[in-house]
């Protein structure tokens, strides 16, 4: 059974996550709130919402904040999840770059990885001769927990329902013995990741290098109408121009003020 939860515990929990990650929380979601956190709080050993708010706010490690929103958001994700982006990167983008040979690109909500070796796959694949090219990928997320998966690399069988059998062998490693089931990045993809914790919700992000593309997707889902677009007018200021922002196929920056054009279906591009 869930923990009950006030009406003046739920606003207090909801204020916490909107200031510090974007998340919108309506008044639907007060039930939601008690079911994703009870669990927890009993692991904790705590009885009630206002006890867990304390302990939230007065961690000085920020683990159990990061826990609280692992809980309330989810972190779902797959191998060439909407795939027409990824035909996008390497149809048009690889060859407008194919001159210079070099691509910087942001996973935004990189969650457990599956979207940032997605993309490395797809630029490992697109150009005849990788060793020439200067690929690099930032992969952040707000959760540690999930970017310590990410960053391991391993997942299960199941995951790469969506993976071509030869494009896995080429780039992950079949477990064996104890491994037997799970698959492990390759060095060569590896390599062209970086995964950091970053919070979409600071004014400024540590890249020095303009971006040919950021990948936002199904993370703005979360936030409202204002957030959304501090959001992507920041990310304007990060890509070059005539880069690219993908967002979600079940988002849409229709009524958010914003600088970019409209390529495609969550397809934008920054004005040359």
């Amino acid at each position: 059974m869930d923990i009950a939860i006030t009406t003046d515990e739920f606003l207090r929990f909801r204020k916490l996550i909107y200031d510090e990650s974007g998340i919108s929380l309506s008044d639907q979601k007060q039930s939601l709130v008690a079911s994703r956190l009870s669990k927890r709080m009993r692991e904790l050993g705590l009885m009630t919402f206002t006890e867990y708010y304390e302990q939230v706010t007065s961690d000085p490690t920020r683990e159990e904040f990061v826990r609280l929103l692992d809980l309330i958001s989810t972190n779902k994700t797959d191998f060439f999840r909407e795939a027409k982006h990824f035909e996008f990167l390497r149809e048009r983008i690889l060859p407008e770059l194919a001159g210079e040979k070099r691509i910087r690109i942001w996973s935004s909500a990189c969650s457990t990885g599956e979207e940032p070796y997605t993309i490395a796959m797809t630029l490992y694949e697109g150009v005849s001769d990788p060793s020439q090219w200067d690929f690099q990928v930032l992969a952040s997320d707000l959760s540690t927990r999930v970017l310590a998966k990410a960053a391991a690399g391993v997942y299960s069988e199941d995951r790469f329902r969506d993976v071509p059998p030869d494009v896995l062998r080429r780039h992950f490693l079949r477990g064996r013995g104890e491994q037997a089931g799970a698959y492990k990045v390759k060095p060569h993809l590896a390599q062209m990741i970086r995964f950091r914790r970053l919070n979409l919700m600071n004014d400024q992000f540590p890249i020095q290098a303009p971006l040919d593309l950021v990948f936002c997707r199904n993370v703005m889902i979360y936030f409202d109408r204002p957030t959304q677009g501090r959001l992507v007018n920041k990310f304007h200021r990060y890509l070059k121009p005539g880069g690219y922002l993908f967002i979600g196929h079940s988002e849409s920056l229709q009524w958010v003020e914003h600088p970019f054009k409209l390529l495609a279906p969550t397809i934008y591009q920054k004005e040359r």
